[in-house]
């Protein structure tokens, strides 16, 4: 493979480089918004319903701690395909990226919300003692002491979840979702286009180098230590 190939291919396929990145955009920001607003209070759920957490309910601990290990415990293009009839209701549509950003919505937010659990178990317990001592209410300690003082660490969770779940639209790819897995699919494989599938694994690389750094430079704003 030349360079010459290669910008060949890029000037050729350019506009359809273009389409599929902007369609992986559009499949991870909705899951990342997703384990945002979903996850983080799920995760907050199975900290604060545990033993030992600030209102322990051990069985609504257990309904939600079995409900997040069934749905993580499936494989993802096995659930894509299982919820290609909830995405058709959800968004009218079975294919393309916006089908695929709802199964990856589903599949972010038990793997978010058990990343956040860990986070806020890091928390020192002397903290949440002293809020206690204060006179706070648990809805207090949450959103005073738990979340701001885990918020490094849960932008770090969420950069690693944002880079996986890049890989994982690629994934979605297979079923026909768009995005640079699905392009690389269609011209790299089947049409024995190397060059396509050469620029879609580049482009993939610079967002996950990029989202990485950013990620990091986040964490270390954070991090009033």
């Amino acid at each position: 493979m030349t360079p010459a190939t290669l910008f060949d291919a890029l000037v050729q396929f350019g506009p359809d480089l273009w389409k599929a990145t902007t369609d992986t955009f559009l499949m991870v920001g909705v899951t990342l918004i997703a384990a945002v607003v979903l996850g983080t209070p799920l995760g907050v759920l199975l900290f604060s319903t545990s033993s030992g957490g600030l209102f322990p309910r051990p069985l609504l601990n257990g309904v939600a701690g079995y409900l997040v290990n069934v749905l993580r415990s499936f494989p993802f293009i096995i659930l894509l395909v299982l919820l290609i009839p909830f995405s058709r209701i959800v968004v009218g549509t079975s294919i393309g990226p916006r089908a695929a950003a709802v199964a990856l919505s589903v599949a972010v937010i038990p793997y978010f919300a058990r990343l956040v659990e860990q986070n806020l178990r890091d928390v020192p317990r002397g903290m949440i003692e002293m809020a206690r001592a204060c006179g706070a209410s648990p809805l207090q300690i949450v959103s005073r002491v738990l979340l701001p003082e885990a918020l490094p660490a849960i932008l770090g969770s969420l950069t690693v979840t944002a880079t996986g779940f890049i890989a994982y639209s690629a994934v979605a790819g297979a079923v026909g979702a768009g995005g640079l897995g699905d392009l690389a699919i269609r011209y790299g494989y089947y049409r024995f286009e190397t060059a396509v599938m050469i620029w879609c694994v580049v482009i993939m690389f610079v967002l996950v180098q990029c989202t990485q750094y950013l990620g990091d430079w986040l964490v270390r704003r954070s991090d009033r230590r």
